[in-house]
């Protein structure tokens, strides 16, 4: 009887370490499994953020090179106002620099 009870006691040992194995393969399982989801996942959002950053970039690009010819042109004008600006300026001053030039010339210092 006494060989009985242990050799039942080791029958519920080998069940009770195959019972574990089996939950630990399935959780090992279960981390692969996950694992290769999270993976997948992480490179569908590197592809959506890669995209996202190329078509920023190529609006960059197209806004500054494509449109050249805008710029170029925007520019043209901002320098005729400026320039434009100066000979007004040097319209409404030089008569009085001319003043004060002459001023200074025919002024006799001792």
């Amino acid at each position: 009887m006494e060989a009985n009870r242990s050799q039942n006691g080791i029958q519920l040992l080998l069940a009770a370490e195959q019972e574990a194995q089996h939950i630990v393969n399935g959780a090992r399982t279960a981390k692969t499994a996950r694992l290769k989801q999270a993976k997948e996942e992480a490179e569908k959002e590197i592809a959506e953020f890669r995209a996202q950053m190329e078509k920023e970039f190529q609006k960059k690009v197209a806004e500054s090179s494509g449109d050249s010819g805008a710029n170029v042109k925007r520019l043209e004008q901002e320098t005729e106002a400026k320039i434009q600006h100066l000979k007004v300026e040097a319209a409404r001053i030089s008569n009085d620099v001319v003043q004060m030039l002459l001023r200074h010339v025919t002024t006799v210092k001792n």
